[in-house]
């Protein structure tokens, strides 16, 4: 298949342009043709050298939830599915969504059905994304769960940011400080270590320490480095290899400070996910399998599986959700409750709204209670290194004085 460019007057006289797929430029002109489109121009579209390369960029969040909103008020205002696809795709600007809508339009054109035709782009519409639009076609209720997605992958972007914000600022200021001892271990020690060597006398421990340090440092320095890059690669395969990926998922939701606000970010991720997919008419079992998969975190992952095996054989979702040690008391409860009432969308959406705000106190918290730890931290390391130099000078002025 190739993409033709093509300007045509439409059968209401307006002038239409875009690109369309299609083996040839003849079945392009034919295509134009069946839609009653006259004064046709068609050409083969120059070959783009980001398409289909990393250098095109991806999908973010915020172009994903722009279109699914626009594409809801589209059909809620009764324009056909290709006619809004054929919008969307003259409006959109990224580059890959554009591209990929394009073929979704012909696929449509061509037979498939929109589930069909996004199944196909898996790297842009999951499963979650699919999953919801098959069963919004099949209920007629397409407009509704597009609106749906949108807010899902809106809050499902902004519980992501907020884990990040809380990660990446330790990670920072503890990158920083390991650059500036660094620093200061080979390039300032050794200047105050050549100034000590003419004093003649020996120096305190705190200042012999240091330049010990300081010289270990500098001597041992390629091989420092490649213990680091070879710690970081050996976890890299340690995580890859599945039981090493249970132990670590598992390890970090129980980490005395990070670990009950990731366990937090697990319980309204799954809430928020399973409550869209079932409140959209996505089949219990099938939805149980796409969070499964979109968990994010093995342990809830396995927990999930077994739910799924156990509702299969007749029984709740709450027991083996259970069983995995990250639900919380009251999460299993209002799960239960949902389960016994036929409430379960709508138990499972107050989990999550309760668990986002939850999340942003936790990430308020971590963030107050790290800043001084950090500023500490800083200080004693970097303090004690400049005390730890200056303790000799200090010794020479009692001796003068």
């Amino acid at each position: 298949m190739a993409i033709f460019l093509y300007r045509a007057k439409a059968r209401n006289g307006r002038s239409v342009k875009g690109d369309l797929d299609a083996p040839t430029l003849e079945f392009a002109e034919n295509i134009l043709r069946r839609r009653g489109c006259t004064n046709i121009k068609v050409k083969p579209k120059p070959k783009d050298l980001l398409e289909g390369t990393f250098l095109e960029g991806g999908v973010a969040s915020r172009d994903m939830v722009v279109f699914s909103r626009q594409f809801a008020t589209m059909i809620n205002a009764g324009v056909p599915i290709l006619q809004s696809l054929q919008i969307m795709c003259e409006q959109t600007e990224n580059a890959k969504l554009r591209r990929k809508l394009y073929t979704i339009r012909n696929d449509i054109e061509g037979g498939s059905s929109l589930f069909e035709a996004l199944k196909k782009h898996q790297d842009v519409f999951d499963a979650l994304y699919t999953n919801m639009v098959n069963a919004g076609e099949t209920g007629g209720i397409l407009d509704q769960v597009l609106i749906r997605l949108a807010e899902y992958i809106e809050k499902a972007a902004k519980l992501k940011a907020k884990i990040k914000s809380a990660m990446i600022y330790p990670a920072v200021v503890v990158t920083v400080a390991v650059v500036v001892i660094a620093v200061i271990l080979i390039f300032v020690i050794p200047t105050f270590e050549q100034m000590f060597s003419s004093f003649g006398s020996a120096l305190p421990a705190p200042t012999q320490f240091v330049i010990d340090l300081s010289r270990f440092v500098m001597d041992h320095s390629l091989i420092l480095m490649a213990g680091i890059i070879a710690f970081f690669v050996a976890f890299r395969f340690f995580y890859k290899w599945e039981k090493g990926e249970i132990l670590v998922d598992r390890w970090v939701l129980f980490l005395p400070v990070f670990g009950p606000l990731l366990r937090k970010a697990a319980v309204a991720k799954f809430s928020r996910t399973l409550s869209t997919m079932v409140s959209s008419g996505v089949p219990i079992l099938n939805a149980l399998d796409i969070v499964s998969r979109t968990s994010g975190n093995k342990t809830v992952e396995r927990g999930v599986l077994e739910a799924k095996r156990s509702i299969a054989e007749g029984q709740t979702l709450a027991e083996p959700l259970d069983a995995t040690g990250v639900f919380p008391p009251m999460v299993i409860h209002m799960i239960s409750i949902g389960e016994a009432t036929g409430a379960l969308d709508s138990m499972l959406h107050k989990i999550a709204d309760f668990y986002d705000d939850e999340v942003d106190v936790a990430v308020d918290a971590l963030t107050s209670l790290i800043e001084p730890i950090m500023i500490v931290f800083l200080g004693v390391i970097v303090g004690g290194l400049v005390i730890s130099m200056y303790l000799p000078i200090f010794s020479i002025a009692d001796t003068i004085a």
